[in-house]
């Protein structure tokens, strides 16, 4: 095999990696939306799961960037799970115009009550995809995610 062949091969394998995470990405997400409890999308769920996962408090601007929307897209996503009761958006004491935004006792429960309604869909999944494979797969995917997040303002 030629340096250029494989080089190609090697861009053709690097591309086809990621597009398999991309279409991974778009079925999980369907399939997991339409299990989450009514009224409550992927956006808002993973805004929950976000302060669980990273940090118990932020500001909508911190969280747009996270999430790499606009401040009006994120600002949008607040608001609707302010209404339902599942954030609280107070201003931000060292700041006159700053928010902090945190997760309320009910936006924690409705995050779990998320998680369990996949639960027979994790159960089907474990029955078709061994726990050693997929910790495997979740320590690489993880080296993954730390090395784009590092470069994501490059």
């Amino acid at each position: 095999m030629t340096k250029q062949k494989s080089s190609e091969a090697s861009e053709l394998a690097q591309f086809t990696y990621f597009n398999e995470i991309g279409i991974i990405a778009q079925l999980s997400s369907a399939i997991f939306e339409r299990n989450l409890p009514e009224g409550l999308n992927n956006s808002q769920f993973s805004v929950l799961n976000w302060f669980i996962r990273v940090d118990t408090q932020a500001t909508p601007g911190r969280l747009a960037t996270a999430f790499q929307v606009t401040a009006g897209a994120m600002t949008n996503t607040l608001k609707k799970l302010e209404a339902k009761g599942l954030v609280k958006i107070e201003p931000d004491e060292l700041s006159g115009r700053k928010k902090k935004v945190t997760i309320t006792a009910q936006g924690e429960k409705i995050r779990k009550e998320a998680i369990a309604s996949a639960a027979p869909l994790f159960q089907e999944f474990a029955e078709n995809f061994p726990q050693e494979n997929i910790e495997l797969q979740v320590e690489q995917l993880k080296k993954v995610r730390e090395y784009l997040d590092q470069r994501r303002y490059s």
